[in-house]
């Protein structure tokens, strides 16, 4: 598909000095891209290159970005995923940090201040750090904090909002996985990007992850105090699912819930640098069952080019 419709760049944005590179893959999303690009205008202490990718773009999208002079941008004229997209970002990027941010999301302020002071704090580019998350409802996800302050951006309350949003309990916590999210190019580049086996993209973010602690890396924290609104699944609720469970599986020998609950501990106070778990028995046999469903299902020999 990539090679039958590919991606077109343009950038516009000069020598500023900018302090961090912002990624934003947009499906036919223009209102909550409008909102998403308006709050990082307003709401960051500092100047960042923003780059767009236009899936399709068929409803006004790039018409508007491609009239705002501050926005950078990619666009195909098929929906082409998100591994895709952050991929071909990637090319347009003249900053150290890379920023993937969701378009259904509102940055609030100090956003970007905490996540420099936590990047000056550590020293070194081995890292991969989240700003920390509000949503309407509860998943069951313990990175996110849960408070409505709308569930669409007709019914969004953004003063209330921006009153609230740094009163609201929540510690450092391990586990950094899902946008948004920020790591150094050098580390980007080293990782190879998103993976595009997982194309449209789900189960990318945790295969991400997966690939820095394959580098070592060990530091995986979410910032408490980098907060930003998620309207929640407002594109990926129209996508076909792909098999990205099974891809993972088949690809690392276990389950993604392996990763986040053992060994990025997602949700938990953060404590330090992460280290390698001693997983029990009983859950290795059940992930070499895993990982045999999944080379059937998916049937390919994990590991291997080989297909049975």
């Amino acid at each position: 598909m990539i090679a039958d419709f590919p991606i077109q760049k343009k950038k516009r944005s000069g020598d500023d000095k900018f302090l961090f590179s912002i990624l934003i893959p947009s499906w036919n999303n223009l209102d909550y891209l409008r909102l998403c690009v308006e709050s990082i205008r307003k709401n960051s202490s500092y100047k960042h290159q923003i780059i767009v990718h236009i899936n399709e773009g068929k409803d006004g999208t790039l018409e508007w970005v491609a009239s705002q002079q501050d926005l950078d941008y990619t666009y195909s004229t098929e929906n082409i995923g998100i591994c895709y997209a952050l991929n071909g970002c990637r090319e347009l990027v003249v900053t150290d940090y890379i920023v993937y941010l969701n378009d259904d999301m509102y940055v609030c302020p100090g956003w970007d201040t905490e996540i420099d002071r936590e990047i000056k704090k550590i020293g070194h580019n081995h890292f991969f750090l989240s700003a920390t998350v509000i949503e309407p409802f509860p998943t069951g996800n313990p990175c996110v904090m849960v408070r409505n302050y709308g569930t669409d951006h007709t019914s969004f309350q953004e003063e209330k909002l921006l009153n609230e949003f740094s009163s609201l309990p929540m510690h450092d916590w391990q586990g950094s996985t899902w946008p948004p999210n920020i790591v150094h190019r050098d580390v980007w580049d080293l990782a190879g990007g998103y993976s595009i086996e997982f194309s449209p993209g789900f189960y990318s973010d945790p295969d991400f992850s997966m690939k820095l602690w394959m580098m070592n890396i060990r530091l995986f924290k979410g910032v408490s105090k980098s907060r930003v609104y998620h309207f929640g699944a407002k594109s990926t609720s129209r996508v076909k699912k792909n098999k990205g469970y099974y891809t993972f599986i088949a690809k690392w020998g276990m389950t993604s819930s392996t990763l986040t609950r053992y060994y990025l501990r997602s949700g938990a106070v953060y404590e330090g640098l992460l280290k390698t778990p001693q997983l029990t028995i009983w859950l290795q046999i059940k992930n070499f069952l895993k990982q045999l469903e999944a080379v059937f299902r998916k049937g390919r020999l994990p590991g291997s080019d080989k297909f049975i």
